[in-house]
């Protein structure tokens, strides 16, 4: 039997329709015998690449945005309060889940869980290392030892790496998904990606 390729899901935490998508790409997969590599990704990079800000910074957008994903929260039945400040700034947080993620994969994506539910759901800044150590207390990662695995070159060099890889690789927006080179942009295009992973043709 073939061996299924994972699927790839890039996601950026400053992106709510990222958020959204965290939720279900995971049981979307394992329906189909799939398992998903979470790869945050620093989407600034993308959007230089191709001339484009981030949606809160763009006038009359901007407010689309904002009323879009509260209504998008609310059919999907999610927690949501819209953060004060926008877009965060995500660097410690993308570290911290590669530093995590070298330990133990399924604990990185309970980090990125925990991470989007408190920028997402509670509407709290996670810019800052010690609010992104907070969060991974909660969920019994040593602070301390996630602060200094963040200041590691091999992480930064990790993001780095993976954030220039994704935009070779077509990347420019969150979330981004990749199953079989089949490229799906956006949480609402996850429908999509079950009827890809159903047949694997159009």
């Amino acid at each position: 039997m073939r061996k299924l390729k994972p699927i790839e899901f890039y996601f950026e935490f400053a992106s709510p329709y990222g958020y959204f998508a965290s939720v279900t790409v995971d049981s979307i997969a394992e329906k189909h015998g799939r398992t998903v590599l979470w790869r945050p990704i620093m989407l600034g990079v993308a959007l230089n690449a191709t001339g484009s800000k981030p949606n809160v910074l763009v006038p009359m957008k901007g407010e689309y945005f904002k009323r879009d994903i509260e209504r998008c929260a609310k059919v999907l039945n999610l927690p949501f309060s819209l953060p004060k400040k926008m877009p965060m700034n995500s660097l410690s947080a993308s570290r911290a889940f590669y530093w995590l993620n070298e330990q133990d994969p399924r604990k990185a994506k309970d980090l990125a869980a925990a991470i989007y539910y408190e920028h997402w759901g509670l509407g709290n800044d996670m810019s800052d290392l010690d609010d992104v150590a907070r969060v991974a207390e909660a969920i019994e990662v040593d602070g301390e030892q996630l602060k200094a695995g963040c200041q590691s070159q091999i992480i930064k060099d990790k993001l780095r790496d993976i954030t220039m890889a994704s935009v070779d690789a077509g990347v420019f927006g969150s979330p981004f998904i990749i199953a079989d080179d089949e490229q799906f942009w956006g949480h609402d295009r996850l429908n999509l990606l079950e009827k890809w992973l159903d047949v694997g043709h159009w």
